[in-house]
């Protein structure tokens, strides 16, 4: 007799749907890690910006140039402040799809122990079964002896 576990597909589904969610997890984690390199990689050339600004006001700039410095600046506050949403956003996706991981991993973790319990409940069935045959080969080898 081979253990059989009636919850075999079942089991098998969720481990596939597990499997997604752990996809769908990484590519979140992959976006999110762009994000935040971008928005890092920003918010660096503004610091660098700022530094070689003030390093050349001190010796002297003329107005136009100022002005046109101030004006990319603040073209990059904004793209920092896009890149800042869209790395709350990421985020907010990437705890997400976390989530729904660890609730596929509970679920395959519950079919497995239901499996693990099943077949043991199994093996001491089929050792009970055995020991009655060896019970009942032993009597009847008994009786046989005794005639």
């Amino acid at each position: 007799m081979q253990f059989q576990f009636k919850f075999n597909k079942v089991l098998s589904i969720r481990e596939r749907e597990k499997d997604e969610a752990l996809e769908l997890y990484n590519q979140s984690v992959k976006r999110f890690e762009d994000a935040a390199e971008k928005l890092y990689e920003l918010l660096k050339k503004k610091e660098d910006l700022e530094s070689l600004q003030s390093e050349r006001l001190l010796s002297g700039l003329p107005v136009q140039e100022i002005r046109h410095h101030q004006q990319f600046v603040g073209n990059l506050e904004k793209t920092i402040h896009h890149f800042q949403k869209m790395v709350m956003n990421t985020r907010s996706q990437m705890n997400y799809f976390q989530d729904r991981l660890m609730e596929k991993n509970i679920e395959v973790k519950k079919y497995e122990k239901i499996k693990e319990k099943s077949k043991e409940h199994f093996y001491e069935e089929l050792k009970q079964l055995e020991g009655r045959q060896m019970d009942d080969i032993s009597i009847q080898h008994f009786v046989n002896r005794g005639n």
